[in-house]
């Protein structure tokens, strides 16, 4: 276990053990044992307890281990979140095939022909619309007033308490910038709202307004960059949310505010993260140590068994003829995991053979995946690890002690040169070739024979230079959208909507649809009581 992590299963633990019996998760409790949200609170050091709870919602998936579930209805292996943001973000890309396409709703997507019953699609909004409860609740259950009924005076505890809140109000607001993007509308509910409330549904204007006002007024009251704990989030994680969506603020709400985002870009590359002098550290065992994390989902492979994205990544990138589960720490999947002919292309020239970011192994395999079946067919990758920088194992060869990198410094230096391609008035060519030249130096253990110039620095280049940078960090999605190559026949790739040529997409598949299911549409969403 890394030391610095919370001890996340225990404290969720606590947290679902008195949200069961109070509130929005709309359960009746079974024991008569069970704390009253009252005595839960009085008790020392519960406050921090129900915020590790908050922050657990996004690594976990219920509290009885990897298959539980608190989601009523929902399976655990369709619901965790980064492994339902991973799926919808980069397997309905242009990036991998899913070998196993009985698994629920993973064929649809890598085909780009889902509907509103796909069960993942159900999962990552049900987990995020849980996350808005569980925030909700936090903070009726912090306000002032609560504090003073139970006697909570103390100048310092009071201080912890508040920063609690600006921090919850961040990962509600994190939730919500998910809905904007992912489905383009949700159910609005916050703390101010009564119990079993049925919000309204607001469109992504009303989310664009309200996740930039909320940020914006707990931003000066987080804690600087890297001064937090390992695991919670700072002005630099507030900054990527405002400055992601500045970035898409053209799709999202159709205005222009780069200029914005590299506003906030130089915010957090002034927050004192650097590279990580190795690419591949970013995504190993002990990357909790990488001066490079901005912000991550955490995974233990002990105290926070889940099948989430870097347990999956880890297993699944394991090729099915390499047998080199070994090198990675892990037993592997049997090639559950295969590129796309055209991501592998974007590394085929020569100049990217020595490119320490080029994982992809070939062998003897085809490019080429004609059948999806097949798991001979098509290249494999080897980014994710579970052996430390220092070449220790992880104490699971099933489940994986790396953490997922779900923002990170290169992203900023990528969105400051797109906004520097984009015309942005406050950034410049120079700078934005420096940002570039910085990752690709890294990438070619300080050599420079594959910088760039300013004359090589387009729009074709980013799109593809994040694709090079950020692969299975679930950003293509949003990228090919934002590019204009998602939806239409300007750009094809191998089973884009279920052609094995690819096909043009239809505009609407640019969102998701709300799911059909009960659970969904009820936003006051059902613990299971089983667990």
């Amino acid at each position: 276990m890394k030391n610095s992590k919370y001890n996340l299963i225990t404290l969720i633990c606590f947290l679902f053990l008195f949200i069961s019996c109070t509130n929005d998760l709309n359960v009746t409790p079974e024991d008569d044992d069970v704390f009253t949200a009252d005595e839960f609170y009085s008790q020392p050091g519960a406050y921090k307890q129900a915020l590790a709870g908050v922050y657990g919602n996004l690594s976990l998936t219920g509290t009885g281990g990897a298959e539980s579930s608190f989601l009523e209805g929902v399976d655990a292996g369709t619901s965790q979140y980064g492994r339902c943001l991973w799926y919808m973000q980069d397997l309905t890309a242009d990036q991998i095939i899913w070998s196993y396409e009985n698994d629920p709703g993973t064929r649809e997507l890598q085909r780009n022909i889902w509907s509103a019953d796909n069960p993942i699609i159900l999962g990552m909004f049900s987990r995020t619309m849980v996350e808005v409860a569980i925030a909700n609740e936090f903070l009726r259950q912090s306000s002032s007033e609560k504090l003073n009924s139970r006697g909570i005076t103390d100048g310092v505890e009071v201080a912890n308490i508040n920063l609690y809140r600006n921090e919850v109000r961040v990962l509600r607001a994190l939730a919500y910038y998910n809905l904007m993007d992912l489905y383009g509308k949700a159910p609005f509910i916050t703390e101010d709202d009564p119990i079993n409330f049925q919000g309204p549904e607001y469109n992504r204007q009303q989310l664009f307004d309200f996740i930039e006002s909320e940020i914006n007024a707990v931003l000066p009251n987080l804690k600087d960059p890297r001064t937090n704990e390992y695991g919670r989030l700072d002005k630099a994680v507030a900054n990527m949310i405002l400055a992601k969506m500045y970035l898409n603020a053209e799709v999202y709400i159709g205005q222009n505010r780069y200029v914005d985002c590299v506003t906030k870009c130089n915010d957090i590359i002034n927050g004192g993260y650097t590279l990580n002098t190795n690419y591949l550290n970013n995504f190993k065992k002990d990357n909790d140590t990488s001066p490079e994390l901005i912000f991550t989902l955490q995974s233990d492979a002990i105290n926070t068994q889940n099948y989430g994205p870097t347990t999956v990544l880890c297993n699944g990138q394991v090729g099915s003829i390499e047998s080199n589960g070994d090198d990675f720490g892990v037993g592997g999947w049997g090639g559950a995991i295969r590129l796309r002919k055209q991501f592998s292309l974007i590394f085929s020239d020569p100049i990217f053979d020595n490119d320490t970011r080029n994982t992809i192994i070939s062998a003897n395999r085809s490019i080429e995946i004609t059948n999806i079946a097949d798991k001979d067919q098509g290249f494999v990758f080897g980014k994710y690890s579970n052996i430390s920088s220092t070449g220790v194992s992880g104490s699971n060869t099933t489940f994986v002690d790396t953490d997922f990198p779900l923002f990170r410094l290169a992203d900023v230096y990528l969105m400051y040169a797109e906004c520097a391609v984009r015309g942005a008035s406050n950034a410049t060519m120079t700078d934005a070739v420096t940002y570039v030249n910085l990752l690709r130096e890294r990438a070619n253990n300080g050599a420079t024979n594959a910088n760039i110039t300013n004359a090589d620095l387009n729009l074709d280049f980013i799109v593809d230079e994040r694709a090079r940078e950020l692969y299975m960090e679930s950003h293509r999605r949003q990228d090919l959208i934002r590019f204009g190559k998602y939806t239409g026949g300007s750009y094809n790739w191998v089973w884009k909507g279920n052609g094995s040529n690819g096909i043009a997409l239809p505009t609407h598949l640019k969102v998701f649809p709300i799911p059909t299911a009960s659970l969904a549409s009820n936003p006051n969403l059902t613990q299971n009581t089983g667990y």
